[in-house]
């Protein structure tokens, strides 16, 4: 999954099918698949470190022209991905994933 966060996002990345979604979830550790979308929770201990989480994924949306959705609360963070053009999941989720990933080590 690592190696996916040196990548960009770009279009004309097909929809995957439903044994690529579950080999690269194997490798997202903590990402799942939800109604379409492949999702994850991330916690916090205050607003204010949420709040930075949410505005640096935010940027990797901005910068990789892949904008998932966000929905937080005080001390928790859910970033969902999808891939509206394909109506489905494609690469670019995974690729956003992976960058999302790479904030909270």
């Amino acid at each position: 999954m690592s190696d996916l966060a040196t990548l960009h996002c770009k279009p004309g990345y097909a929809a995957m099918t439903a044994a690529d979604i579950v080999a690269h979830l194997q490798e997202a550790i903590g990402w799942l698949l939800d109604e379409g979308s492949i999702a994850k929770t991330f916690h916090f201990a205050d607003y204010h470190r949420t709040m930075a989480f949410v505005n640096a994924v935010a940027w990797i949306a901005h910068r990789e022209d892949h904008h998932p959705d966000i929905a937080f609360g005080y001390d928790r963070c859910t970033v969902r991905f999808n891939t509206h053009s394909v109506s489905g999941i494609s690469l670019n989720d995974f690729i956003c994933a992976a960058k999302v990933d790479a904030l909270n080590r």
